[in-house]
């Protein structure tokens, strides 16, 4: 990597494990982006074998610098969550609003005050109206600091986001790696006199290190979905299904093959397993296995993203079910968190890789 690359007006920062198992599947290596929100550019994988692969699919430091610096598509920070591993905040998913016109941002209301936000998402239908995507730090500088060579951490005090958003927030993150395992904790803190309102969640492109996606296992420790009214839009309708026998109930514990199903779901009435486990994701021809796990409380949902196409999927645990403020929801809790003055909220996922059989 170019000593002077910057990203985001900020150099990447590469953590290094130290404390690796003598051998077996670990985390070596990961490249955090300061200057984009804190996110996950890579994260580097020892299989089985010995081999060290990339576990996260992203372009090159130097690509990415070239995508995401003075970008026209990158409006609002979407490249963030187009690879890699961005950090939603304050609110994962999607808030739908009333468009505005001459403007790229909607209007929309967020824990009873009246707020616009950038309408940087949509479907792509003619009739599909745009909406706010994936949070406000997306293209945020955080200040950061790497005390030891495997642990990062940065700081935004992000206050109400510009006038975004109710309430005046800080924002930390931190990446480490430890014992083989990648993890990233957040907290944000409400340093004002009004409560404030927040979902986090984090957008993990997990690459399939095999290639052969038909043969990948999912599980989910989720015992329902929410139902959207198309996979274009991806907006909900409120409805929600108990995934119990059906095309979307990955809840065994191997889990089930993907095969050539499409998933852009949003899983809820989580039931974490043995150690706060919200998911796995196994690659038996690669002999490779990835387990989320999180001892997170306010997590409350599980969005998959799984194009049948690509050889990735994409995890995503976060506080909120998509449109948490929506008439949709008919008075259902979506997850988000309310901060009371000189409170705040922690969020905690760690990814651990373990051996799989070939079956």
């Amino acid at each position: 990597m170019d000593a002077g690359l910057r990203i985001g007006g900020a150099p990447p920062i590469t953590l290094r494990a130290r404390d690796l198992p003598a051998n077996g599947p670990a985390f070596v290596e990961a490249v955090v982006l300061p200057g984009r929100g804190m996110m996950l550019l890579q994260a580097r994988l020892r299989l089985p074998s010995g081999q060290v692969i990339d576990a996260i699919v992203a372009p090159s430091a130097e690509a990415t610098a070239e995508a995401m610096n003075g970008d026209a598509d990158d409006f609002a920070g979407n490249r963030s969550f187009s690879f890699g591993g961005a950090v939603l905040a304050p609110y994962a998913n999607r808030i739908r609003g009333l468009p505005l016109p001459d403007r790229p941002e909607i209007e929309t209301v967020v824990a009873g005050r009246t707020v616009r936000l950038p309408a940087n998402w949509g479907g792509k239908t003619p009739d599909a109206k745009p909406y706010a995507m994936h949070g406000l730090i997306l293209d945020r500088a955080f200040a950061a600091e790497q005390a030891t060579p495997d642990r990062a951490e940065g700081r935004l005090a992000a206050g109400d986001f510009g006038g975004r958003w109710p309430g005046t927030s800080d924002i930390t993150i931190a990446w480490s790696l430890r014992g083989g395992a990648l993890a990233l904790h957040v907290e944000v803190a409400n340093s004002g006199s009004e409560p404030t309102p927040v979902g986090l969640g984090w957008h993990p492109y997990f690459a399939l290190p095999s290639g052969d996606r038909r043969q990948v296992r999912l599980h989910l420790a989720a015992r329902s979905r929410t139902l959207v009214n198309d996979y274009d839009e991806v907006l909900p309708t409120g409805a929600v299904e108990a995934v119990a026998g059906g095309a979307y109930d990955f809840h065994a514990a191997e889990g089930r093959a993907l095969g050539e199903q499409y998933l852009d779901d949003c899983f809820t009435d989580l039931a974490a397993g043995p150690g706060g486990c919200l998911a796995e994701l196994r690659d038996p021809a690669a002999g490779i296995g990835l387990r989320i796990l999180s001892p997170s409380p306010a997590i409350s949902a599980v969005q998959v993203y799984a194009p049948p196409e690509r050889a990735l999927v994409v995890i995503e645990p976060q506080f909120n079910l998509a449109d948490p403020y929506g008439s949709e929801w008919r008075g259902r809790d979506t997850g988000m968190a309310t901060i009371p003055a000189g409170g705040r909220v922690t969020y905690d996922v760690v990814v651990e890789a373990f051996a799989v059989g070939n079956p």
